[in-house]
């Protein structure tokens, strides 16, 4: 289904605010930053954990080989927060049945190579986030410190 000039989106106004939304420094993603780093945690953002798979992701411990996700409620089909669309809703469920498809396949090929995937919902306390992430990470380099380059 196609909107307005051919486009998937409902209407000018959904182009628009679609548009708007950002793929990365989203506000619960600067918020488990802040707190990852506060930790002592140092890591990479948006990259590839695998220059392989085309995905990044949101925080990247390269030494420690952990990858951690900060999966949004609407795009990645959240089971407490997830509501669906009101305009175009057979796109949108098909369009976060395919992400949580892609989720899970991202999850297994990392896990394949080695890596721990953490996956953790923006609804989540970034606090009590970023102590699961530096948990990951200290056993990952099996020490105390958890501090990567």
């Amino acid at each position: 289904m196609t909107g307005p000039l051919g486009s998937w989106a409902s209407s000018d106004a959904a182009r628009a605010t679609m548009r708007a939304n950002r793929s990365r420094d989203t506000k619960p993603e600067l918020a488990l930053r802040r707190a990852v780093h506060a930790l002592g945690l140092r890591y990479r953002v948006s990259v590839r954990p695998l220059p392989s798979l085309r995905r990044t992701a949101d925080l990247v411990f390269p030494r420690a080989k952990v990858a951690v996700f900060l999966d949004g409620c609407f795009w990645h089909g959240c089971p407490n927060h997830h509501t669906l669309a009101a305009t175009n809703s057979e796109y949108w469920q098909e369009k976060v049945r395919r992400n949580r498809e892609r989720d899970r396949d991202t999850s297994r090929r990392l896990a394949e190579a080695g890596w721990i995937v953490l996956r953790i919902w923006e609804h989540e306390d970034p606090g009590e986030a970023a102590l699961k992430v530096a948990e990951a990470v200290k056993a990952q380099l099996g020490r105390g410190s958890c501090a990567t380059p």
